[in-house]
């Protein structure tokens, strides 16, 4: 039997979602704690992987296990025992041949920024002193949807067999009153990202509202699909991970 689990975590004391040998991971964390209750080796599928650093507030994976579970005293028990840097939400039975990757129809991220130091954003939210153009950023949004391929945003020698993207969302608001509102929200969905995209995105429209490259700029460093052309990537602690979205009804059904 086949369940999918929705969780939450703050990345901060993790390297990432990925188990990685001799690093604290999320997947190997509750790995270990599914193992323990279920009292046999549960190897979980995650939606996709975060980066070290990288907080998410709605993650979804995939595990199997042979018999029936009672979902609301397994998440009971699982929240009693994880630290308290992760949190399960529910447990639902989907069909055999459901995968948390690859059945996701729509994935959604925030990433923050403060301009004022701030003793209690320092672990989630990215501090940029300088005076951001929020309006020119916007502008830059609507360009990304002209385009689907956002190879300039990858990370090099990644393992993907295409860089294509469809991006349903893309803004920026800016929290509080316009007079001392310091704080900023890029919000961005699409069907897939590619590896530190957004960390990319949001580093080169850091530079268009600083006014060190133009709306025009931003269109050619898209289309020469190079790296090396982009802006800086910046932090990860800044980033979410907010909803991740699925066809749920036909995943129970599915036979």
């Amino acid at each position: 039997m086949r369940y999918f689990i929705e969780l939450a975590y703050k990345g901060t004391n993790y390297k990432g979602w990925q188990y990685q040998p001799d690093a604290d991971t999320v997947q190997e964390t509750l790995n270990k704690a599914l193992s323990l209750l279920l009292k046999t080796e549960i190897d979980i599928v995650g939606a996709g992987r975060t980066d070290t650093g990288v907080h998410a507030k709605q993650m979804y994976a995939h595990f199997d296990y042979d018999t029936e579970i009672d979902a609301p005293k397994l998440i009971h028990k699982l929240n009693s025992f994880l630290p308290k840097d992760i949190v399960v939400f529910t447990i639902i039975k989907v069909a055999h041949d459901a995968h948390a990757r690859f059945d996701a129809t729509k994935r959604t991220y925030e990433y923050h920024i403060h301009s004022i130091k701030d003793a209690f954003e320092n672990e989630g939210s990215y501090q940029f002193q300088l005076p951001l153009d929020i309006d020119k950023m916007n502008e830059a949004c609507q360009i990304l949807f002209k385009y689907n391929d956002f190879e300039c945003f990858s990370k090099v020698n990644t393992d993907v067999h295409t860089f294509n993207c469809v991006i349903f969302e893309a803004n920026w608001t800016q929290v509080g009153a316009k007079q001392n509102g310091n704080k900023l929200v890029f919000t961005i969905a699409a069907d897939r990202f590619l590896r530190n995209m957004v960390r990319a995105i949001v580093g080169t429209m850091i530079n268009i509202g600083t006014g060190k490259i133009s709306l025009a700029d931003f269109e050619k460093i898209i289309e020469s699909k190079d790296r090396s052309q982009a802006g800086f990537s910046v932090p990860a602690h800044g980033l979410y991970l907010t909803k991740i979205e699925y066809k749920f009804e036909a995943l129970a059904n599915r036979q």
